[in-house]
C-alpha cells in the first residue's frame, strides 16, 4: 500500500510539469517570414511606373510586372506552406488539449475517491483507534506515517487538479490563438490571391499592345541582344586573361613548392652519405643536384593539373559552402525582372530571350554590393557604363550596368561592400536595373540558386 502510495505521488509530481506552448512561437516565425516577402512586394510595387507607349518602355514594364507576378506567386506558396504547418500545429495543440482533459478527469477521479475515504474516516478517534490498534510499536509508527502521507497525498492531488485545470485553459487559449492565425492567414491568402489575379489581367492587356507592334517589337529585342552580345563578348576575353592569369600563379606556386621539396631532399641526402661524384676540387657535380631538382619538380607536378593557388582553392570552397545564403548584390528594394537562360516571352510570338545572368531592378540610387570576399579582377567601362569583375578563387561574380564604381582592379572587397552605383535611366522614369551574372571559371551559372531570397 506504502509503495503504491509513493508511485501516485511521483506520478503527480510528473505530471505537474509544466506543458511548453511552442505555437505562439511558430506563428510568429511565420509571420516574420511573411513578412519580409509582403515588404519585398510593396516596395517594389512602385517600381512599374511607366506611362510611355513605346516599345522599349512597355518591354521593360512588361518584364517588371512579370517579377512582380513571380514575387506574388512565391509569395502566395508561402502562405500555402504556412497553412500546412498551421494546420499540423492545429492538430496537435487538439491532440495534446485531448490528453489534458483526460488526465484532469482521471485526477479528480481519484481526488473524489480520496475525499470520500476521509470522509468515511474524517473523526479524530478513529484515525487515533487506527494507529493506537496496532500490535506493536513498529506498526505503530507505519500507520501514523501512513496516515500523515495520506494526508500530504491528498493536498498534492489537490493542487494537481489546479494546475492541471490551468494548463487546459491555456492550451485552450492556445487553440483558439491557432485557429484564429489560421483564419487571418487565409484572408490574406484570398487578398492576395485577388491581386494576382488583377496584376495578370494588366500583365494580358500589355502583352495585347506588344502584339500590335511587332515589327518595333522585333527590332527592340534585336537592340537588346546585339548589346547583351557585346557585354558578354568583353567579359568572357577578361575572365579568359583572368584565368590564365590565376592558371601562372598557380604554376609558380607549384615550381616553387617542387623547388623547396628537392632543396629539402639534397640536404637530407648530403647528410646521409658522401657525394658519389666530386669534382677533384671536392666539389658535388652540378648536373646531379640539377637533375634531382628537376627530377622532384616532375614528381610534383604536371603543372597542368594546377589551376588555382591554395589561397584560391580556400576561397573556393568558402564560396561554395555558402551556396543559398549568398547576399543580393544590389541594395534596398529589389525585383528580379529577367531570369537565367534562354526562354519565350509568354504571350509573345517569336519573341526569345537568351540571359546569361539575371538583370535586379531596385530603386534610383540602389549600390551594387559585393556577392563574397574576393578581389577584384577587372573593371571596364563599355557604352558608358561601369562593369565589375569580382574573383572568389575559381567563381567570378559580374556586376554590370554601373554608373560609377568605387573599386578598382586588385582591390579586396568583403561581402556586402558597396562597390559601385547602379546606374539610373532618366529617360526612362529613373529605371536602376542591375545585370548579375555568375560564373565558374568560364562555365556560366544561374545565379538564384546561390542567393538568400
Amino acid at each position: 500500500m506504502m509503495k503504491h502510495l509513493f508511485v501516485l505521488i511521483i506520478c503527480g509530481l510528473c505530471l505537474a510539469t509544466p506543458l511548453s506552448a511552442q505555437s505562439n512561437k511558430l506563428i510568429k516565425e511565420l509571420e516574420n517570414k511573411r513578412g519580409t516577402l509582403q515588404r519585398q512586394i510593396a516596395e517594389t510595387e512602385s517600381l512599374l511606373k511607366n506611362t510611355k507607349k513605346d516599345v522599349g518602355s512597355q518591354l521593360n514594364s512588361l518584364a517588371v510586372l512579370t517579377g512582380q507576378i513571380e514575387e506574388r506567386k512565391r509569395y502566395i506558396l508561402a502562405m500555402n506552406n504556412d497553412v500546412e504547418l498551421i494546420d499540423r500545429e492545429l492538430k496537435s495543440v487538439e491532440q495534446q488539449l485531448g490528453a489534458l482533459r483526460r488526465d484532469l478527469r482521471e485526477k479528480k477521479k481519484k481526488y473524489e475517491s480520496s475525499v470520500q475515504y476521509l470522509y468515511k474516516n474524517k473523526s479524530i478517534e478513529e484515525k487515533l483507534m487506527f494507529i493506537f490498534s496496532a500490535k506493536d510499536l513498529s506498526q505503530t509508527y507505519r500507520r501514523l506515517r501512513y496516515v500523515r502521507e495520506y494526508a500530504t497525498y491528498q493536498r498534492i492531488q489537490g493542487e494537481e487538479i489546479v494546475k492541471k485545470q490551468e494548463q487546459v485553459t491555456a492550451k485552450r487559449n492556445e487553440l483558439k490563438q491557432v485557429k484564429a492565425a489560421k483564419v487571418t492567414l487565409l484572408n490574406d491568402r484570398e487578398s492576395e490571391k485577388a491581386k494576382l489575379e488583377a496584376q495578370e489581367k494588366d500583365k494580358r492587356t500589355l502583352v495585347g499592345n506588344l502584339q500590335k507592334m511587332q515589327k518595333g517589337l522585333q527590332q527592340e529585342i534585336s537592340k537588346k541582344r546585339r548589346e547583351a552580345n557585346q557585354l558578354n563578348a568583353r567579359i568572357d576575353k577578361l575572365i579568359a586573361e583572368e584565368i590564365e592569369r590565376a592558371r601562372k600563379r598557380a604554376e609558380e606556386e607549384a615550381r616553387q613548392e617542387a623547388r623547396r621539396e628537392a632543396e629539402a631532399r639534397k640536404k637530407t641526402e648530403g647528410g646521409a652519405r658522401p657525394s658519389a661524384k666530386e669534382t677533384k676540387g671536392g666539389k658535388r657535380d652540378d648536373s646531379e643536384a640539377e637533375r634531382a631538382s628537376t627530377g622532384a619538380r616532375k614528381k610534383a607536378e604536371p603543372l597542368e593539373s594546377y589551376s588555382m593557388s591554395k589561397a584560391d582553392r580556400e576561397l573556393s570552397s568558402s564560396f561554395i559552402n555558402n551556396r543559398g545564403r549568398l547576399p543580393m548584390p544590389i541594395s534596398g528594394a529589389y525585383i528580379i525582372t529577367s531570369r537565367y537562360g534562354e526562354y519565350a516571352v509568354e504571350g509573345l510570338r517569336n519573341v526569345k530571350l537568351d540571359n546569361k545572368g539575371i538583370d535586379i531592378q531596385g530603386k534610383p540610387g540602389a549600390q551594387a554590393r559585393a556577392l563574397f570576399d574576393g578581389k577584384v579582377a577587372a573593371v571596364f567601362q563599355l557604352n558608358g557604363l561601369f562593369n565589375i569583375l569580382i574573383r572568389h578563387g575559381n567563381y567570378i561574380s559580374v556586376y554590370c550596368n554601373l554608373s560609377s564604381a568605387s573599386v578598382k582592379s586588385g582591390d579586396m572587397v568583403s561581402t556586402k561592400q558597396n562597390i559601385g552605383q547602379v546606374f539610373s535611366d532618366g529617360s526612362d522614369n529613373g529605371r536602376t536595373v542591375l545585370h548579375f551574372q555568375l560564373r565558374r571559371e568560364k562555365e556560366k551559372l544561374n545565379p538564384e540558386p546561390w542567393l538568400n531570397r
